[in-house]
């Protein structure tokens, strides 16, 4: 349980009355938390998931030390019958769940990850490779991390993105949006859109409607 507010005598009030009725112990100011880094500096709060991806880069067979300086190439399309279907593709379903929790403290993996999910059902070594690319620009920016800053306004900013027709398989777009709170990043989203768009003017607009929508 995770107990946050700006009133330290209410806080140390609730954690009381929590242990009159509940056996529990007090570990402190946060640090950790179901795989996620927290750690507080006099510029603010860092959030980050450095040994959560050290786990995942062991689990994963790279076979190299290489990293990658993108986590996808520029305008990839990957489609269901590129490649050959993996023999077994429990690996791959199982680092793509991974990173999909890996990309709570990630938006910089938000939209690769959203592509190669689409595959899990059918995985082939096309798509394997394009994770392995996602892995590989994690080993090099291990300790990218996001701030929270002590001081910072309450003013909302927002911006929305899409790519027009990028499922060859439907024709489909992608909507993107990422929400900032001051300069704090508090949302990231990357969904496909329901409807064919017949015009990139149009597949924005749906992107940004989707981001008005989910800010209401």
């Amino acid at each position: 349980m995770i107990i946050t507010g700006d009133d330290s005598e209410y806080i140390a009030f609730v954690k009381a009355r929590l242990r009159d009725q509940f056996l529990m112990t007090d570990l402190g100011p946060l640090r950790y938390f179901l795989g996620i880094e927290v750690s507080s500096t006099s510029d603010g709060f860092y959030i980050s998931q450095e040994k959560y991806i050290q786990d995942l880069l062991v689990r994963a067979p790279l076979g190299d030390e290489r990293s990658a300086e993108t986590p996808m190439e520029l305008n990839v399309k990957l489609q269901l019958t590129d490649g050959d279907p993996l023999p077994d593709p429990t690996r791959y379903r199982h680092l793509v769940g991974s990173l999909v929790y890996l990309a709570v403290t990630r938006p910089d993996i938000s939209y690769p990850v959203h592509i190669l999910s689409q595959f899990v059902s059918a995985p082939t070594s096309v798509h394997y490779s394009h994770l392995l690319r996602v892995l590989r620009y994690l080993r090099g920016t291990i300790t990218r991390r996001l701030l929270f800053p002590h001081s910072s306004s309450l003013q909302l900013q927002c911006y929305s993105d899409a790519t027009w027709a990028s499922d060859p398989s439907d024709r489909r777009s992608l909507s993107t949006y990422c929400v900032f709170l001051g300069g704090s990043l508090i949302a990231w989203k990357t969904k496909k859109q329901t409807a064919v768009s017949r015009s990139s003017v149009e597949a924005e607009l749906r992107a940004m409607a989707l981001l008005t929508a989910d800010m209401t």
